[in-house]
């Protein structure tokens, strides 16, 4: 049997365009903010809210960097620019989850409202990412197969057994 996968095509189609060109615009735009705004604000903000304004820049700098080289990687696959076993090998490297945002964290509600704005953008964009991640590379149908197989085989083994049909 033949299956398809609808998020493999998914991640070809015009649905992956716009989730590249998002993701890449929102890395442009949070440089450029980093860049401009960003370090303007940063400089007035109280101690608490400076120590977390950098510790977060970092984050969310990492956090789009790991989403960018995703994008990059998928890309390069739905291209025919890289083998899917070539893409799998390099994917292991790019993490996609791990960059939570504590909210509650004292000086959050004192950083930039903007720079909060860039950072709940970057959470959706990688929970989108993750979950296309988790559908196109998640382990095929074939591979679970063995284990129901193993299953029904040793439930079978115990009604041989207590019904003394060996």
């Amino acid at each position: 049997m033949n299956t398809i996968s609808f998020a493999g095509r998914a991640a070809a189609s015009s649905q992956f365009k716009t989730l590249y060109a998002e993701g890449m615009s929102l890395v442009e735009e949070t440089a450029s903010y980093l860049d401009g705004q960003g370090r303007a604000a940063s400089k007035v903000l109280p101690r608490m809210a400076s120590v977390l304004y950098a510790a977060e820049s970092m984050r969310l700098t990492t956090r789009l960097m790991q989403m960018a080289s995703w994008l990059l990687l998928q890309r390069a696959v739905n291209n025919g620019e890289m083998s899917r076993d070539q893409v799998l090998a390099e994917k292991n490297k790019v993490r996609l989850d791990g960059f939570n945002v504590d909210r509650n964290a004292p000086g959050w509600g004192d950083l930039p409202e903007s720079f909060r704005d860039l950072v709940e953008r970057s959470l959706r964009l990688q929970n989108r990412i993750a979950l296309l991640d988790r559908e196109i590379y998640r382990p095929t149908e074939a591979a679970i197969v063995p284990d129901n197989q193993n299953s029904v085989q040793a439930q079978l083994s115990l009604l041989q057994t207590a019904f003394g049909n060996n």
